[in-house]
């Protein structure tokens, strides 16, 4: 299985909804916090082309974007080969 990295802030709904679904999929994440550290949200930023809110997620070296992109690779069937291989069906 492909490493997943998700950046959030704590009281995002967005955030709770995309670990939620990699939950129910058993898939171990790893998270990074950027609400207190503007090194780290920077880093944030410049791996997802710009993209500045939350939760930005990457599975493998793919950037998937954020909740709404992972559910919608969730909805067209393409997030668990996604998961298995770390690159784009």
């Amino acid at each position: 299985m492909a490493p997943v990295e998700i950046y959030t802030t704590p009281y995002c709904p967005y955030c709770q909804w995309a670990k939620e679904l990699l939950r129910k999929k058993s898939v171990d994440f790893k998270e990074f916090d950027v609400s207190r550290d503007r090194d780290l949200r920077e880093k944030m930023v410049t791996r997802a082309n710009g993209r500045m809110t939350v939760p930005q997620i990457f599975i493998g070296q793919t950037h998937v974007g954020g909740c709404d992109d992972l559910y919608a690779l969730n909805d067209a069937g393409k997030l668990d080969p996604l998961l298995q291989t770390g690159q784009p069906a």
